[in-house]
């Protein structure tokens, strides 16, 4: 059995020097070594004619020296040595910087290949700095050349040299990790197959055939850690059965407005799971829009009348502020008792909510980060949801649920997640989506466009605030910075407010301001007192303005598509238009 925590220094060619060397890379071992792939590859399998190769392309040549080197004393000690070779088609003048001892290499009657980058000026062919050997050898050309992330002092011929040891010492003998079954079915490689050709492939399809097996296996077995913690949580935890006389419908009945059919769905499978004496551990994904805050309401609505306590945890006073107004105005008739907890109520407030919930006497708490805190206690607690679950880690997710005996957990996004993505980066959570849009949720359209296009664009503003609307502006950066050339919150704040728009109300927002002036403007904004809000991204997760029908995303380029996801979530109801300023041509 091979020993693959043998160390790094006792690899032939590695030494105590050249270990500490590989140490910085995080290469402790001869596993370290063998796994510690390419970042890309080199092409020098296949030779061209000089006369075929192209202007900035990296090629392997075959051609004969034509006379001798020719060494040029520039300045100080910078040396030029220029060396012109031939094929049967043409010449190519090659460059070497600060190598004088070059002169003596090359003989007109030796044949070599040399691998580099081509520039073509004016009808001359020239190659700087090329790889070079002799046209029999193999070392480091007439092949495909791996290329691996390096520290100093360390070369790609000397990392190469080590790796090909290591894989010499590990040859056939490592142990397979995945069975014959599966290798068969999925025609994977061999473990031992596919260490070898991630390093030194044969070819591009052995390589892509030695990747595939690797990420299968990364993946996979990501899969089965994730289903044996859910495994783990579904045996040895007894939740709780809620009861299956308080009827979904009850409350679904006085809705203001019709459940889409993804919604129906989807409540038909939290239903299922509360009544189930499993704990019910669910992701429900949504498009911004979709109606998720009801579908939490109605499991909350039946955690409660089944004599639970329930409370939503969303990221932002605000946020938080806007479910409480929802649910009070949907439960107003149904006698359930809503409350909210977030940090900056004051400490006599504080107190008495605390002591109600402890009681009983709170149903539902919605809240902040403040829920987690430690003499938040609740009397009987039955349902956690989370909103925005990207906002929150594993840990706070886990901490909450703790406040009560194994109740059950809904997490919602609105960030878009595939399905099979969803499987792997949520496999201890079921998932349920709402790929289903309310009828008066209005089609979003969204444009692309340059700078050039900014007068149009303004005049569009202009055209809706006239009309009553109000209108989003997003940068990626607060204040001006000499280094990142992007617009701020700052310098489009001062243009609109003294130039471009000076007869609108604008304001600003981001992150750095005190939390009670942010939601002193939200407030303002989402109430009509503002017409344009340039912002950060601090709006990702935020209220609803109704009356917002505008979103200009400055250097879109600089955003994530999640984000920019969820930043269209922001804008109201009605027709919206979302306008992505790009800084960069297509």
């Amino acid at each position: 059995m091979i020993d693959l925590k043998k160390d790094i220094k006792y690899i032939k060619g590695v030494g105590p020097n050249r270990a500490t060397l590989l140490n910085k890379l995080g290469i402790y071992t001869l596993k370290d070594l063998i796994t510690y792939f390419p970042r890309e590859y080199e092409d020098r399998g296949n030779s061209k004619n000089i006369s075929e190769i192209e202007d900035g392309q990296e090629a392997l040549i075959c051609a004969y020296p034509v006379g001798r080197m020719n060494e040029i004393k520039i300045r100080g000690n910078l040396t030029l040595c220029k060396l012109v070779v031939r094929d049967e088609t043409a010449t190519c003048q090659i460059t070497w910087y600060n190598q004088p001892y070059l002169k003596n290499v090359f003989k007109q009657n030796i044949r070599y290949k040399f691998y580099g980058k081509v520039s073509k000026k004016y009808g001359k062919i020239e190659m700087q700095s090329p790889v070079y050997e002799e046209e029999q050898s193999n070392k480091n050309t007439g092949k495909i050349i791996p290329i691996y992330p390096l520290t100093y002092n360390l070369s790609q011929n000397v990392i190469r040299k080590i790796i090909e040891n290591g894989l010499n010492e590990v040859s056939g003998k490592l142990e397979e990790t995945l069975p014959k079954y599966i290798l068969d079915e999925y025609k994977l490689y061999d473990y031992n197959t596919a260490i070898k050709e991630i390093h030194f492939p044969n070819s591009f399809a052995n390589f892509n055939l030695a990747k595939k097996r690797l990420v299968f296996e990364e993946l996979f077995s990501m899969q089965l850690a994730l289903l044996s913690l859910k495994n783990k949580y579904e045996v040895k935890k007894t939740g709780i059965e809620f009861s299956k006389d308080v009827k979904m419908s009850e409350i679904i009945d006085t809705l203001p407005f019709k459940l889409t059919k993804a919604q129906l769905r989807v409540l038909e499978e939290i239903d299922k799971d509360m009544e189930d004496s499993k704990p019910m551990n669910r992701l429900l994904q949504g498009d911004v829009g979709s109606g998720k805050t009801v579908v939490a309401l109605i499991a909350a609505y039946k955690a409660v009348k089944s004599g639970y306590q329930a409370t939503i945890m969303a990221p932002t006073a605000i946020l938080a502020s806007q479910h409480l107004e929802t649910f009070n105005d949907i439960l107003k008739d149904s006698g359930i008792r809503c409350e909210l907890l977030i940090s900056g109520i004051s400490k006599k407030k504080k107190e008495n909510i605390l002591s109600r919930l402890e009681n009983g006497e709170i149903d539902i708490l919605i809240g902040t980060h403040a829920i987690l805190e430690e003499n938040v206690k609740f009397n009987k607690l039955g349902l956690v949801v989370t909103d925005e679950q990207h906002r929150f880690g594993v840990r706070q997710r886990s901490a909450i649920a703790l406040k009560g005996k194994n109740p059950d957990v809904l997490v919602m996004t609105a960030t878009p997640i595939p399905r099979t993505l969803a499987l792997i980066l949520y496999g201890d959570l079921d998932i349920s989506i709402i790929d289903e849009l309310p009828p008066n949720r209005k089609k979003i359209e969204t444009y692309a466009v340059t700078k050039g296009m900014e007068q149009r664009v303004n005049n569009f503003i202009s055209k809706n605030i006239e009309e009553g609307r109000q209108c989003y502006v997003v940068c990626p950066l607060v204040e001006e910075n000499d280094e990142i050339d992007a617009k701020s919150v700052m310098e489009i704040y001062e243009n609109y407010k003294n130039n471009v728009f000076s007869n609108y109300r604008v304001e600003y927002l981001h992150g750095k301001m005190k939390s009670k002036e942010k939601e002193e403007i939200m407030e303002n904004f989402k109430n009509g007192n503002i017409d344009i809000l340039v912002s950060t991204t601090v709006i990702e997760v935020g209220v609803n303005v109704p009356n917002s029908n505008i979103m200009v995303i400055e250097n879109a380029e600089r955003f994530g598509l999640a984000q920019l996801h969820q930043l269209r979530g922001r804008v109201g109801r009605r027709r919206i238009s979302i306008i992505l300023y790009f800084e960069i041509s297509w």
